[in-house]
């Protein structure tokens, strides 16, 4: 409906539009404003439960259980790498101590793990490193370094 100023005695003229317009104008100003949220930055990797140093580089492996989809649960074994000869996994030994109660002393013995080294992390032969349990990844790997110490 358009009103003309002759018709309102000099007044402006007034459409529907206009009033429609003015509203959308209003509404778009208000939807430019930026939006603060309360929530903090998410850490570059993701927490799998236990309390171990997240690697310092990150790194696109679906393997890895701080920047892949890898659960990890059961067993945790701390050891020494023996070989790292194979691509993206390595050898560790862990060793134990084993009561002989003939002697009344105890012996070394070791057992050798096979475990998925995610590409984020640093290791080398010799280095003393931290294993868990996770799913079958192959034949023989059903473990994953988590940690390395220097």
């Amino acid at each position: 409906m358009v009103k003309d100023e002759k018709s309102t005695g000099g007044k402006a003229k007034l459409s529907g539009s206009g009033i429609r317009k003015k509203r959308v104008a209003k509404i778009v100003k208000t939807a430019k404003k930026p939006v603060k949220t309360g929530k903090a930055k998410k850490p570059e990797y993701r927490n799998i439960g236990i309390d171990v140093s997240p690697p310092k580089r990150a790194c696109s492996d679906p393997d890895c259980p701080f920047h892949g989809t890898l659960s990890v649960r059961g067993r945790v074994f701390e050891g020494r790498v023996k070989t790292a000869k194979m691509q993206g996994t390595v050898v560790v030994e862990a060793e134990r101590l084993h009561y002989v109660k003939k002697f009344e002393r105890y012996e070394r013995r070791y057992k050798k793990f096979s475990a998925h080294a995610p590409p984020c992390m640093d290791i080398e032969v010799g280095k003393h490193v931290k294993i868990m349990e996770c799913r079958p990844l192959s034949k023989t790997v059903s473990f994953v370094v988590v940690e390395v110490e220097e």
